[in-house]
């Protein structure tokens, strides 16, 4: 990423609230090591991810923060955003004078990361320890859930040995925004297994049978949109899945949304698609987009997950027709 001059500022905010990139290495974390390659690409992310969270500390102008992350690999450059969105959302928590920052990146200068700028935002509030409920009001009914999905992802990446090995559930959360952690904790479960599918059908396999289907298909959503492994082995997955291919699929079929809405979209996403769903990403996310028509909340569950359910349905009807 091209760096800009720092101001005295932003050097401050950077000394007092930056973060080691060793932090994103497996031997920091302790994440499973598979193929060197998924490692190295795994790693590499959140190394983004990171240069991204830093960015939005050092620039205190939103505009020049958008032409430094603009300035990332395409192919990665979501990541960025999403460590920007985390690096705002602290700004605006420790700055209660203001406290815009997020809203206006988000809304005038990240549209195309929208998706990603939510999550960073989930990142954000696990990190302070603060309740999601009092964000997630304010935000869009269908995306504020992707803040709690991020939130799920940070508490996994970090805290893995609790929400990963000992499947504790979180305290903070009930109800629905529960299942919307495990689509957080499943994308968090591709980083620590490593992207080795048989690690990860094992660390599923351990949690309650209720939890499966949304853990797997935030695992569908880490190997489109992340990578890290082979056709071979994208293939594996998908019998690893079993039963829950349809929530495995929706989770690429989100993947593929946000990467074609971001015009970032991967020759390893168009492999994922056609292998998990049997058609292209454009195709894949063209079906996210239907799903919306006439949405609304049914028998108390939240819009956001009778999108994903129609989806999820489309899916299952393919899979039993072919």
């Amino acid at each position: 990423m091209h760096v800009n001059k720092v101001s005295l500022l932003g050097q401050a905010r950077r000394r007092f609230l930056g973060l080691s990139p060793t932090e994103a290495t497996f031997a920091r974390r302790g994440f499973l090591v598979g193929e060197e390659k998924a490692r190295l690409r795994l790693e590499h992310i959140g190394i983004t991810f990171l240069s991204g969270y830093h960015a939005a500390l050092e620039e205190t102008k939103l505009v020049s923060l958008a032409h430094r992350l603009g300035t990332v690999d395409n192919e990665l450059r979501g990541f960025a955003f999403e460590g920007a969105a985390m690096g705002l959302a602290l700004l605006d928590c420790c700055t209660p004078w203001r406290n815009d920052r997020w809203r206006s990146f988000t809304d005038h200068l990240a549209k195309p990361h929208v998706y990603m700028m939510h999550v960073g935002l989930g990142w954000a509030l696990a990190r302070l320890r603060r309740s999601v409920t009092p964000q997630w009001a304010k935000l869009d009914p269908l995306l504020g859930w992707l803040v709690v999905d991020g939130y799920g992802f940070h508490e996994g990446y970090f805290n893995w040995r609790r929400y990963v090995e000992q499947r504790t559930l979180p305290e903070r959360l009930n109800g629905y925004a529960r299942r919307v952690f495990d689509h957080g904790l499943g994308r968090s479960i591709w980083f620590v297994k490593g992207a080795d599918v048989a690690s990860v059908a094992i660390a599923i396999d351990a949690f309650p049978p209720v939890r499966h289907a949304d853990l797997w298909s935030g695992i569908g959503l880490a190997c489109a949109y992340a990578g890290g492994c082979r056709r071979a082995a994208i293939e594996s997955l998908r019998a690893a899945a079993g039963k829950h291919l349809p929530a495995l699929a929706q989770g690429v079929a989100f993947a593929a949304k946000t990467r074609v809405y971001a015009a970032n979209l991967t020759p390893h996403t168009e492999m994922v698609c056609d292998v998990m769903c049997g058609q292209p990403a454009e195709d894949v996310a063209a079906i996210t987009d239907a799903a919306l028509e006439n949405l609304h909340a049914h028998d108390e569950l939240p819009a956001y997950e009778v999108w994903r359910g129609r989806i999820r349905n489309k899916f299952a009807l393919e899979v039993t027709t072919t």
